[in-house]
């Protein structure tokens, strides 16, 4: 492996780099006001959930690599601690990267880039009426992690009101990441859209403690057929399973089973995959 040390690299190489393995970032849509009233919009991917009990979400605003000056979000914020987060979808994107143009101070990005103002409830800032989730914020606390061109400044805000547009629920009440249309930043120019054909499901280990790959039979553990993943998936059940068929198979079918078997796996099926490893261990 190449092994880089940050401080041989100058800024705009070093964060090239690091967006493009540290992604996909999702985007803050970060929507703020001037003491005078004059509202902004700026993007930013540099931005996550932290915590839901209090609900906090945090996104950086760095001083400009060119200039080394701070943008005018973090200008705004502190004037008026309120930012709205507006969530960025597939038919908004190229606004939204039009509304990152490096405008003059006190410029009305909703009038540039074609958004919509629509009045908060809670907050001065307006929101992003084309976007289907808006978070109402206040600030808590705004951390400088340095002075110089590149630096962030981390925003940490709690939400406050939550606005969700009713058209990307499922039949359950729960967000249907296919009609959301999520989109995120990579490295350089490039983005990522979820589609239908992208999204996979991974149940997660809360309530249930998976037996790990190092309590697999050694002819599983070793095999060459199974990837880490697989192997993985196999050791996520808190117990081997039973066996439920009982076939005699011949030293050659081994092969072409376990094959079987990764092929379930890569499907998610997981007690089916066993049921086939069961016949040979």
């Amino acid at each position: 492996m190449k092994s880089i040390s940050p401080v041989t690299l100058k800024v705009p190489e070093l964060q090239r780099l690091l967006q493009s393995v540290i992604a996909p970032r999702p985007i803050c849509f970060a929507s703020t006001i001037s003491a005078d009233g004059i509202p902004n919009l700026a993007p930013f991917s540099f931005f996550n959930l932290f915590s839901s009990n209090p609900p906090i979400v945090v996104f950086s605003p760095a001083l400009s690599g060119r200039t080394g000056q701070p943008k005018d979000t973090l200008l705004n914020l502190k004037e008026v601690p309120e930012v709205a987060v507006n969530i960025v979808t597939y038919p908004m994107v190229h606004a939204v990267s039009l509304a990152s143009s490096p405008y003059p101070r006190f410029t009305d990005e909703f009038v540039k880039s074609g958004f919509t103002p629509l009045p908060s409830e809670k907050i001065k800032p307006p929101r992003v009426k084309e976007s289907p989730v808006h978070l109402e914020c206040v600030v808590k606390q705004i951390i400088p992690l340095g002075d110089q061109g590149g630096a962030g400044n981390l925003i940490i805000a709690e939400v406050v009101l939550i606005h969700i547009n009713e058209n990307i629920f499922d039949e359950n009440q729960k967000i249907n990441p296919a009609k959301l249309e999520l989109v995120a930043r990579l490295g350089d120019n490039w983005y990522l859209k979820v589609t239908p054909e992208s999204l996979f499901e991974i149940e997660k280990p809360i309530t249930t403690i998976g037996i790990g790959i190092d309590a697999l039979p050694e002819k599983i553990k070793n095999s060459k057929i199974f990837n880490h993943n697989q192997l993985a998936q196999l050791a996520s059940v808190e117990k081997i399973p039973e066996k439920v068929n009982n076939s005699i198979l011949s030293i050659e079918e081994e092969p072409l089973i376990l094959a079987k078997a990764a092929r379930l796996l890569d499907e998610n099926k997981i007690q089916e995959a066993w049921q086939l490893i069961l016949n040979i261990i």
